[in-house]
């Protein structure tokens, strides 16, 4: 687990890099090892980070694809490089990328870009003590007795601090996957939640975690702590009711065809359910389908695909019946000014003009924005997001379940509905439903159509 990642990284840039402490979580002492045989024991332990030059440059190579909006997307034309027979790897430098060594011959339908780079220092870390400094040779353990303290939280561990795959560090946790939901579960759903929807998140993260157990593989570690894996804090946090959850679904999956499945999920949907390809440029998946989450009242106002302005603004201007309804981003609106925009593109193009219209041009089957076109000046082309890179670029809008309109004293007004990408279950909506009285398993089978709820193997 990737507690903290790119320590000592800004030192690449000749910019001063915090120092990473260690506090002990009670009276015994952290201790730490590294690769030479340094033992350094205290409650409290600081390492500070330096650049030292190389005996000889080094220079290394390779192609890349990307970036991509999401690891999903990124995932997606892996694999497609996999069937070719294309050795390649999925990277997160700063964002997702695909990286294939050099000296491979691609073929015509993939786009890659050539890099090199020449590596002329290394970022050493060194152990703090008075007025000295040790450096740290290799990869260090820190064994915490009493647990480590950490951004206000106490971790068990034990820790590790170890090098990536750009030049930086990572201090890792090695945690079990039962005690790893402790710090998932309540911080995704929330501990005030009713038990049947925290077991249903319980199942969840336990499945989504073993099926992305190769995220950050070429780092060394499985997950991240952040919003791109699953939120992990405070275990200690994890209340009674979150603890039951766990231990009620212990080893508990949802599988198809006897593999974990992508247990994705979000906070709201917006009343209708998204499939897994209008949400990320990925093949579709069974379990993960388009439908209305609602009652039999809700869904029959409606029809399917809500390919239509009109059809999306009749969605958004109801909420009675649909499940999770009294989320606050269930309904929402969003301004954005030319100057926003504008802002929000220069990663993509520096001297893009200032945008004059906005285009939707394809839905999905849930009416969710699949290309949204931002037109500049006359004689430039214009820049098209799709997907998962409509929300990576305008980071205000909630979701891409929304029609627009041009507001007459500039800019644009986004008229949506739901919070995050709508595949698979909504938290509001499993909550709103077990406090109908549906069961962990029936929460489940609605979200996720077809899978099985099994017991590891």
């Amino acid at each position: 687990m990737g507690l903290e990642p790119y320590l000592g990284r800004s030192l690449l840039q000749d910019i001063p890099s915090p120092d990473l402490n260690l506090i002990s979580g009670g009276k015994k002492p952290l201790i730490l090892k590294d690769q030479s045989g340094l033992v350094h024991k205290s409650v409290d332990i600081t390492i500070g980070w330096e650049k030292v030059p190389l005996k000889t440059l080094k220079t290394f190579s390779r192609q890349v694809l990307g970036p991509f909006a999401s690891f999903e997307s990124a995932q997606s034309v892996s694999a497609l490089l996999d069937d070719q027979g294309v050795e390649n790897i999925i990277a997160h430098p700063l964002d997702w990328e695909i990286w294939i060594a050099a000296d491979i011959n691609l073929p015509k339908s993939f786009q890659a870009r050539s890099f090199e780079e020449k590596i002329s220092h290394e970022i050493k870390p060194f152990l703090k003590v008075r007025n000295a400094k040790f450096f740290l040779n290799g990869n260090s353990t820190i064994d915490a007795a009493e647990g480590l303290r950490w951004k206000g939280g106490l971790y068990s561990g034990s820790f590790i601090l170890q090098k990536d795959a750009y030049q930086s560090w990572t201090l890792v946790e090695r945690v079990d996957l039962e005690k790893y939901l402790l710090g998932v579960v309540p911080h995704e759903i929330g501990s005030s939640s009713p038990l049947s929807a925290l077991s249903a998140q319980a199942v969840l993260a336990r499945t989504w975690a073993l099926a992305n157990s190769k995220r950050f593989e070429i780092d060394g570690y499985h997950l991240c702590s952040n919003t791109q894996c699953q939120v992990y804090k405070d275990p200690q946090k994890a209340e009674i009711e979150v603890q039951e959850a766990i231990k009620k679904t212990s080893g508990k999956v949802l599988t198809w065809e006897g593999t974990p499945i992508n247990a994705v999920y979000h906070a709201t949907n917006g009343g209708v359910m998204a499939s897994a390809n209008e949400a990320w440029s990925i093949d579709s998946v069974p379990y993960l389908q388009t439908q209305f989450d609602g009652s039999k009242r809700w869904s029959k106002q409606f029809a399917l695909p809500l390919n239509q302005k009109s059809m999306i603004q009749t969605l958004l201007a109801k909420r009675d019946g649909a499940y999770g309804n009294n989320h606050y981003l269930f309904r929402w609106r969003r301004k954005i000014s030319a100057s926003e925009l504008q802002e929000a593109l220069l990663p993509l193009r520096k001297k893009f003009g200032r945008p004059q219209k906005l285009q939707i041009l394809e839905r999905g089957p849930s009416g969710r924005v699949i290309a949204l076109e931002i037109s500049g000046r006359r004689n430039e082309s214009p820049i098209i997001l799709r997907r998962d890179a409509i929300r990576r670029r305008l980071r205000s809008l909630p979701s891409t379940l929304f029609w627009l309109r041009k507001l007459k004293e500039g800019g644009w007004e986004f008229i949506g509905g739901g919070f995050g990408h709508g595949a698979g279950l909504s938290q509001a909506g499993a909550t709103d439903l077990a406090l109908r009285g549906w069961s962990t398993q029936n929460i489940l089978k609605h979200y996720y159509p077809g899978t099985t709820y099994e017991s590891l193997r």
